[in-house]
């Protein structure tokens, strides 16, 4: 079993990738688990059409995770799998963690106690998937939000960002987590994957930025009108518009992905370098604006 996290700032299209890259690998034949961990519980909405799943957090407050606890929860058999773990193109098992009641709790913790449920559900050993694809928010200082750093569950973290100075901000954060945990067993860094956001489309500045934290950029997906349209479908690309160019593009990426062996454990910038990368990206901006 392969598994792999995917990471990056809130709204840089982790959700968008990981959907496309999971939809690639399962039309290749593999069985995939799309896991996520945003408190939104939006992360697979692509592979389930739209229809919004239970979350394992919701199913478990209502079978009374409060008052049994996860070991009551599971040895009483108040919970089966099939309420938490939902079967959406193409066969993908689709989880969402959810996130705790509004104003009560960690969404963090949330992710640990729903990850815990699913190994104690034996999710894994049951249905044997190839692969398991983590979606997580980039907040790492958080510890269920690190969990699958920290506890080494993904074989390979990637880090999604565009050439947005806070993109890449957020991704040096993570950097810094990643290089905390993968010298105790934590997971390494698989790679970059460049993501068209805003402004600026630069590729130069992402490659420099992967180059000195000593990974690689192992994927470049431009802005595509498919992308916006097969989301208001509630689909991936892979599924809305199998025959076009971007979706030949993430079927490259998710095997580029699932193929690769180059990790590394990185090296954070410091706050200097971080400031000198955010000099260039403001210059370039600048220029794109005169030239409009």
């Amino acid at each position: 079993m392969r598994q792999i996290a995917f990471y990056g700032k809130g709204g840089i299209g982790k959700s968008t990738i990981g959907s496309n890259i999971v939809a690639a690998l399962a039309e290749h034949g593999l069985s995939v688990m799309m896991i996520g961990c945003d408190p939104k519980s939006d992360c697979t909405r692509n592979l389930t059409g739209e229809v919004q799943i239970p979350t394992i957090l919701d199913v478990s407050r209502d079978k009374g995770i409060e008052q049994l606890g996860l070991e009551g929860l599971v040895e009483g058999n108040k919970i089966e799998l099939d309420e938490v773990l939902y079967k959406g193109y193409r066969g993908v098992y689709c989880a969402e963690c959810g996130g705790p009641r509004p104003g009560v709790g960690c969404a963090g913790r949330g992710v640990i106690v729903a990850i815990d449920l699913l190994k104690r559900l034996n999710a894994f050993e049951e249905l044997m998937p190839d692969v398991v694809i983590y979606d997580v928010p980039g907040d790492v200082v958080c510890g269920g939000f690190a969990m699958p750093l920290r506890r080494g569950l993904a074989d390979e973290v990637y880090i999604v960002t565009s050439a947005d100075y806070l993109a890449l901000y957020a991704a040096n954060n993570i950097c810094k987590g990643i290089s905390e945990f993968a010298t105790k067993g934590g997971s390494p860094l698989g790679g970059i994957v460049y993501n068209v956001r805003g402004m600026l489309d630069d590729e130069a500045v992402v490659h420099d930025f992967a180059e000195k934290v000593m990974s690689q950029v192992i994927g470049h997906v431009p802005n595509a009108h498919q992308v916006a349209e097969s989301e208001i479908e509630g689909n991936t690309v892979i599924e809305y518009d199998p025959n076009s160019d971007i979706a030949d593009l993430f079927r490259e990426l998710a095997l580029g992905i699932y193929t690769n062996t180059q990790t590394s454990v990185p090296e954070p910038l410091p706050p200097e370098e971080m400031m000198r990368i955010g000099q260039v990206i403001r210059k370039r901006t600048k220029e794109k604006w005169q030239q409009r």
